[in-house]
């Protein structure tokens, strides 16, 4: 399961820089990594833990901007087409990564 969280935060005034930037933060310590800006990803081992985990960020967000998560399969994220560019070689955001017991 992938919890992608996508956001567009104003950064108008020095408070709403600080917000974006400590919201941004948040997102990387709880294991997020960055697709596109303002595009994060992370592997959830079920859709409890990726519920959890989104419940966690509503409670972190701004109050300013727009903040929305989609809640996506490991298999719908292989899925993936690119339109142009290329994927990342990045181990870290593959389906190498992921481990099953």
């Amino acid at each position: 399961m992938r919890l992608m969280i996508m956001f567009d935060l104003p950064v108008d005034t020095s408070e709403q820089r600080r917000n974006y930037r400590r919201f941004r933060k948040e997102l990387i310590n709880d294991g997020f990594l960055m697709m596109q800006y303002s595009i994060y990803v992370r592997v959830c081992v079920n859709r409890k833990a990726a519920s959890a985990l989104e419940r966690r960020v509503a409670l972190r967000a701004p109050a300013d901007g727009l903040v929305q998560s989609l809640m996506i399969t490991e298999v719908q994220y292989q899925a993936m087409n690119f339109i142009s560019g290329k994927a990342s070689d990045d181990i870290r955001n593959s389906a190498a990564r992921l481990i099953v017991l």
